[in-house]
């Protein structure tokens, strides 16, 4: 094999001329036939027994040329690729076959698109500010409520009639036009009266009933309806009222910590709170940075990237995403079906995530590139460690399904970040407090003390 030629045929588009030589072409020719002879019929012949210069007779020298080519093309383009020193983008490539020969082999061109050059302005000495964290009382005892909420149970009630809020057991059965409808049935439902889990007006008129009550509800289904034959049409539903449930929230005190988390009183459980509040905001608050000096850079980039970049970020973005609801259960056709979309319509929706993601590696691969910002062999084991644990899978399964090329390339953008952090000017932004309207200010001393004693709990 030899790259005959390389030439540039447009921006971020490269032909490349390959040629196979003769004897590599009939080893070729060969292989194909000890895969394929044994279909090949011949008079005179067993099927599949016919010697390859039989067959070549009968049908033609060229009977396989096709499947001698395509054993050949991959590791061809491949060794083409890397011999051209071009750093070719996943994208299709445009194929041009100029001869081809038992004799004489193949000769044949590729067009390749290309990776851009990429020029960045200035990154170091860029400014951004940073945000000053904190964790208050209230955003503390908000997810202990939260918490509370979440291990809540439900209790029956017997000595009231049913009010909104409340969980209702009842049995229904829907008639339009005097006749049952499907769907318009079921025993033994639960309902929270207010969700509106139900057309408009049914909650509302369980409200004010007893246990063992038998009642009538009359609605009309709304214009816009799913089942098209009910829409805009009156129904009366039968219901029968079986049990009225409401939430009970658990006390919240030492016992309440010991049933939800790992800790045995409740000060533990909001020092462990507030702490990992405060990392989350420190995280964001870093990452925030970050992007605010990148996109500094992503502002002042020069080049013209290939469409096929864009192309393959979306498809992958939209990959990412079906496989997200693939884990709960739901597949993209039937999530574009519910919220009525095409796929279309979804890869738009995309598009300014795919934009910004692919302007701002190449932004980072190309600082990590100036300042020859590499990792060493640790890091790359390390990482490749880290993924294995990710995963669950054995660190020799992440190698094989992930070149160390790749994860090199992945840290040194890692490593871009924290070299333009390192020569950034960064200065600590504190968070302004809210004004308060004349009327709060004058607060009585019970409140005062009540919002000490509060923030006090969360320490």
């Amino acid at each position: 094999m030899s790259l005959k030629e390389t030439k540039k045929v447009d921006t971020n588009r490269y032909q490349l001329e390959i040629t196979v030589d003769g004897e590599k072409f009939r080893e070729a020719i060969k292989e194909a036939y000890k895969k394929n002879g044994k279909k090949i019929s011949v008079p005179g012949f067993r099927k599949g027994k016919a010697p390859l210069h039989i067959i070549e007779t009968f049908y033609g020298s060229e009977i396989f040329f096709e499947d001698a080519f395509n054993l050949l093309y991959s590791d061809l383009v491949d060794d083409a690729i890397a011999e051209s020193g071009l750093k070719v983008i996943n994208d299709k490539m445009d194929f041009d076959l100029v001869s081809i020969s038992k004799e004489d082999g193949a000769d044949f061109k590729v067009s390749v698109t290309t990776y851009p050059e990429i020029e960045v302005g200035e990154y170091k000495g860029l400014k951004a500010e940073r945000n000053a964290v904190k964790v208050d009382a209230a955003e503390v005892n908000s997810e202990i409520n939260a918490m509370a909420e979440r291990n809540a149970r439900m209790v029956s009630v017997e000595d009231r009639a049913a009010k909104k809020g409340d969980t209702v057991i009842i049995d229904f059965e829907g008639f339009a036009d005097g006749k049952s409808f499907d769907g318009g049935k079921a025993e033994g439902f639960s309902l929270e009266l207010g969700s509106g889990q139900f057309v408009p007006g049914f909650e509302e008129q369980i409200v004010g009933k007893n246990i063992g009550d038998e009642f009538e509800v009359n609605i009309t289904f709304p214009e816009d309806y799913g089942a098209k034959e009910l829409a805009s049409k009156e129904a009366v539903f039968k219901v029968k009222l079986h049990e009225i449930k409401i939430r009970e929230l658990p006390k919240i005190d030492d016992e309440f910590a010991k049933d939800v988390s790992e800790f045995d009183t409740l000060k533990e459980l909001k020092a462990d709170i507030k702490k990992k509040a405060l990392e989350r905001k420190k995280k964001a608050a870093e990452e925030a940075v970050e992007n605010a000096l990148v996109q500094q850079i992503v502002d002042g980039l020069k080049g013209e990237i290939p469409e096929a970049m864009f192309e393959n970020r979306l498809n992958q973005s939209v990959e990412e995403f079906a496989y997200r609801l693939q884990s709960q259960g739901l597949n993209l056709e039937t999530y574009l079906k519910y919220t009525n979309s095409t796929i279309d319509d979804f890869k738009k929706s995309f598009r300014p995530q795919a934009e910004a993601q692919v302007k701002y590696r190449l932004a980072l691969e190309k600082i990590a590139e100036l300042e020859n910002i590499t990792p060493d062999e640790k890091e790359i084991e390390e990482q490749y460690e880290k993924l294995a644990k990710d995963y669950g899978v054995e660190a020799d399964k992440v190698k094989n399904a992930i070149p160390a090329a790749e994860v090199s390339k992945d840290l040194a953008v890692g490593k871009a970040i924290d070299f333009i952090k390192e020569n950034a000017v960064i200065t600590e932004k504190e968070e302004k407090a809210e004004e308060k309207p004349a009327a709060a200010k004058k607060t009585t001393a019970k409140k005062t003390a009540a919002k000490k004693t509060e923030e006090k709990s969360a320490e």
